[in-house]
């Protein structure tokens, strides 16, 4: 029997939830769609929706579910919810930031953070973020938030240049 994760998000879209599961399965590793469910006609007053269109896929971001929703026009993704991609290195940087922000807003992309072409805010940052700004009044710290708030897309060799102090 397969071990199901207690918590997963479902992502709420008009009527692209297909198209981004398929988006999204083709930009990470292990990756895959699992299951497609389709509307029938019983509740057609109350969705609105064609029977037989898609309403639910489940798919899995490098092994992480996820579920996406056709759910109408009534909800919008913002920037209060974001999903986070760890990159070890700048080359997983540059690949994660140039797939997500294909086709996004570009006025939507500051300090790691990007909008896709759905209008879903990601942040596309070096696993040792963490441990680069732990402590908030080391001059460090302070040093690579200075260099990361003049950064779209993250330069890790800058922010660590910024971090150790160097010119």
């Amino acid at each position: 029997m397969a071990n199901l994760q207690r918590i997963s998000p479902c992502l709420w879209f008009d009527d692209q939830a297909e198209d981004a599961a398929r988006f999204y399965t083709g930009i990470f590793p292990r990756s895959r769609i699992t299951t497609v469910t389709r509307y029938s006609e019983v509740g057609t007053e109350i969705h609105g929706r064609p029977p037989g269109s898609v309403m639910v896929v489940a798919f899995e971001l490098d092994g992480q579910p996820f579920t996406a929703l056709n759910g109408g026009p009534l909800f919008k993704f913002n920037e209060a919810v974001s999903l986070q991609v760890h990159c070890e290195d700048q080359r997983e940087i540059d690949h994660y930031w140039e797939k997500l922000s294909a086709g996004g807003d570009p006025r939507a992309q500051q300090c790691g953070w990007l909008k896709d072409r759905y209008g879903l805010s990601w942040q596309v940052v070096p696993r040792e973020m963490d441990a680069m700004f732990g402590d908030s009044q080391s001059p460090g710290a302070k040093r690579a938030m200075a260099a990361m708030l003049k950064m779209k897309k993250l330069d890790l060799a800058e922010l660590r240049r910024a971090h150790a102090g160097a010119a």
